[in-house]
């Protein structure tokens, strides 16, 4: 079976991407990362990668003219590695049409919430303040929306009593750092089939 090659957007500490390296060098995962990107010069993501021998840049989005040629020129790099999926963990920006139609059901999202619930990037603080009785995590395709795209895994993470967004945040880490590989797994697999909105793990 020929390897799945991964991208991995980043903007920030980089737990999400540290689960998934791990998962590939465990030969969990049948891919390799074949180069980490993120729009923050000095995100530890970065070194996290290095530190794995996986190639790191940084692209600054003030260097491009608009947001348009910035996502350009994430495709022209990703296409030279000849990437078939690309996760976002932890990427602070929207990505725009311009990778999102080179790259068809093929980038992922972590949301720390149970989409459609809390969308946007305060999901653990937004459900928190609400007084849900549960919240989670949710993997899903990514398309033009926010948060919007169809859902491939999802699982719950109660919300206690005594929880405070710390408490919460590190329960949630706990699932996404299962999960976000399982999922990644499963789309190097062969194994995920989207209906309308629906996906199917086969």
């Amino acid at each position: 079976m020929k390897k799945c090659r991964i991208s991995v957007l980043v903007s920030g500490n980089g737990t999400n991407l540290e689960a998934i390296l791990k998962s590939v060098e465990e030969e969990d995962i049948p891919g390799e990362i074949v180069v980490v990107i993120s729009n923050v010069e000095d995100a530890y993501a970065l070194v996290r990668a290095r530190n794995h021998g996986v190639e790191a840049r940084w692209v600054d989005p003030k260097a491009f003219p608009t947001r348009a040629d910035y996502d350009r020129d994430l495709v022209r790099i990703l296409s030279s590695k000849q990437v078939d999926l690309v996760v976002l963990a932890g990427y602070m920006l929207l990505l725009g049409p311009e990778v999102l139609r080179v790259f068809p059901l093929r980038v992922i999202n972590l949301h720390p919430a149970l989409l459609p619930s809390f969308p946007g990037t305060h999901g653990v603080a937004d459900a928190l303040a609400y007084g849900v009785k549960v919240t989670g995590v949710t993997v899903h395709f990514v398309d033009e929306g926010l948060d919007t795209g169809p859902i491939i895994m999802q699982e719950a993470v109660a919300v206690r009593g005594d929880d405070g967004l710390d408490a919460l945040l590190a329960r949630i880490h706990q699932v996404e750092h299962r999960l976000y590989p399982e999922a990644v797994r499963y789309f190097c697999e062969g194994r995920l089939r989207v209906e309308g909105r629906r996906v199917f793990i086969d």
